[in-house]
């Protein structure tokens, strides 16, 4: 089980936080991230991080995210994503993400466990 938290109403430019936790089983050898779902969109990666060795994790960003938003992978089972320099079109329900297999990083088809989604809103 995925639980979300975090997202919210900010205006352009501001900031948000979302923090997911995971329960029920360990992650640490496997991706866990972020995607969002915009009205009209299919949903789309965001931010994931796949795991190298012992504690260490890569970050992986869309190419629309890299330099605003960070990703951390906080222990084995809980991931956050810190958004900065929020604007419009991040406008979306996020949601998180874990895979119980070392498939592909960006890929929303290899995860198999998914939180309830979070919506964040930027107004301009």
């Amino acid at each position: 089980q995925l639980q979300a938290s975090g997202g919210g109403l900010v205006q352009v430019g501001g900031s948000l936080r979302l923090s997911c936790a995971a329960s029920g089983r360990s992650f640490s050898d496997f991706p866990m991230g972020w995607f969002r779902l915009a009205p009209g969109k299919e949903r789309e990666f965001v931010a994931t991080t796949t795991w190298i060795e012992s504690n260490k994790y890569q970050a992986n960003y869309a190419d629309s995210v890299k330099g605003r938003f960070i990703i951390s992978r906080d222990n084995r089972n809980t991931v956050s994503l810190q958004m900065r320099n929020l604007q419009p079109e991040d406008t979306a329900v996020y949601y998180c993400a874990a895979s119980s297999s070392s498939g592909s990083a960006n890929d929303s088809r290899d995860y198999n466990y998914w939180g309830q989604g979070t919506q964040v809103t930027v107004s301009s």
